[in-house]
């Protein structure tokens, strides 16, 4: 992803003054004004600090970390740096997470339909579920007054995800309320990483003068709006 947000970065004129992976830095830190981190889990929160500590705003794409989320609020009012975390920045996901919910609130009132979630991605992914399918789950657990959501065998008060790795697939999500009548489904399918490298860019480009927690939702909201 790093790879792909700098050579989109340079597509579109933004300026990459820095980067940094666990085997090198490259650049001046000092020269930029917003940090996008995209990293393994156990190294976000020092790339959070790292940022906030140079007063750079932070965009954050990484999965597998949020135990760790009241944390990095702190810091960040600590800071008063802006950061915006998101588990997907494709636009056509974060459509779907508005979808998710709008469908959620119709049909909440229909016991006679089940809910899941289904997730596919590609055998390189190391946390399972998807941070994307987390991220529905939770607007449907709460929606619908579940428990909470398992990858296991889901009892009658838990949302179900089904998780699959498999070659070359950029991501797949689903979300399925079945009856013994129909079935009805909304699915989100990533052709290419593409999506998510221009989430991030715009997501970069609004938070850069900005003091707060954020989305993609506020994102959106702007864009939408102008």
């Amino acid at each position: 992803m790093g790879q792909l947000i700098e050579k989109m970065a340079l597509q579109h004129s933004y300026q990459v003054v820095y980067i940094q992976d666990f085997k090198f830095s490259r650049g001046s830190i000092n020269q930029a004004s917003v940090a996008i981190v995209f990293s393994t889990p156990d190294a976000v929160i020092e790339n959070i600090e790292y940022a906030f500590k140079h007063n750079l705003n932070v965009v954050c794409g990484s999965t597998g970390w949020l135990k760790d989320y009241k944390k990095v609020t702190q810091m960040t009012k600590q800071s008063k740096c802006g950061f915006l975390y998101a588990s997907n920045f494709s636009i056509g996901v974060n459509v779907l997470f508005e979808m998710n919910r709008k469908l959620a609130h119709t049909m909440k009132s229909l016991n006679d339909y089940e809910v899941s979630i289904t997730e596919t991605h590609h055998t390189e992914k190391l946390d399972k579920p998807s941070g994307t399918a987390i991220t529905l789950a939770e607007d449907l657990v709460h929606i619908h007054q579940l428990q909470n959501w398992t990858i296991q065998k889901a009892s009658k008060d838990e949302l179900q995800i089904n998780s699959h790795r498999k070659a070359k697939v950029m991501g797949d999500h689903q979300i399925t309320y079945n009856s013994e009548i129909d079935e009805l489904s909304i699915v989100h399918k990533a052709h290419n990483r593409n999506g998510f490298a221009h989430g991030a860019l715009i997501a970069a480009k609004w938070i850069e003068h900005k003091i707060g927690i954020f989305n993609m939702s506020d994102v959106l909201s702007d864009t939408l709006s102008n």
